[in-house]
């Protein structure tokens, strides 16, 4: 249940078209629904903004059908299942047809949020190889109703592909640069625009990268100040920080 759901609620209390009784029997279920194997928790998005969101690995289909089914009986906004393949995806389109799969960022939407854009978020690349995280970063924005712009390919190898891009760089409200190798872009970036950036270390590189470790710490030791850092190829929480951030901005 999200904000508008539960002022609509208690519109519908004092209008006298829902009884005090039907209110609470709805308002019963929060903060969380007990399925044995998971708490789902049905009151997040009216407490962070951002809602319950499923994470598919480790998890049978069926449980991830129970939570999803579980979501999808709540008003509100969206569900977000990531990490996904394409048997979880056919599994949760049975009983949700309207879900729309991202195969590359591996996510799952179902009732994506239709309300005004409160911005726009750049998601960069430095290369190719990035593009799963980013598109799960992208996703995860789009079904909260946030503007993408996305930015592929501008790593530091061809500097010049990046200045190409700068006005559109300089034109984003916050930028969720995803980079693997040494991990050099999100600095490089930062000193360049005013706006927030939120650096994604992806685990994309040869021996030495230590599956992303290296870009890691090499973002955390950026010089360029006003960048935040991420887990390695989190993108889905990338994009829930620069939710946040647009959401305070535009309160």
């Amino acid at each position: 249940m999200d904000r508008a759901s539960l002022e609509a609620l208690l519109d519908a209390v004092a209008l006298g078209q829902v009884t005090a009784e039907e209110a609470a029997q709805r308002l019963e279920r929060l903060p969380f629904v007990d399925l044995n194997y998971a708490k789902v928790d049905t009151h997040r998005q009216l407490r962070t903004g951002l809602p319950e969101v499923v994470y598919a690995p480790g998890k049978t289909i069926e449980q991830i059908n129970g939570i999803a089914r579980t979501l999808l009986g709540e008003p509100g906004g969206p569900l977000l299942v990531t990490r996904a393949t394409r048997e979880v995806y056919d599994s949760v389109r049975s009983i949700a047809p309207e879900a729309v799969y991202n195969e590359l960022g591996r996510t799952i939407v179902l009732r994506a949020e239709v309300a005004a854009p409160p911005g726009t978020v750049g998601v960069v690349t430095a290369g190719t190889s990035d593009l799963p995280v980013a598109e799960e970063a992208a996703s995860t924005l789009e079904a909260a109703s946030v503007k993408v712009d996305r930015i592929t390919d501008v790593g530091v190898a061809g500097l010049h592909r990046l200045l190409s891009v700068s006005d559109r760089l300089r034109d984003a409200d916050v930028l969720i640069v995803c980079a693997g190798m040494e991990g050099a872009l999100p600095s490089l970036v930062g000193g360049m625009v005013s706006c927030p950036v939120i650096a994604v270390p992806t685990s994309v590189g040869y021996g030495s990268s230590f599956g992303g470790l290296a870009a890691l710490l090499a973002m955390l030791n950026s010089c360029a100040p006003g960048i935040a850092v991420v887990n390695i190829d989190n993108g889905f929480g990338a994009a829930a920080l620069a939710v946040r951030m647009l959401r305070r901005v535009n309160a």
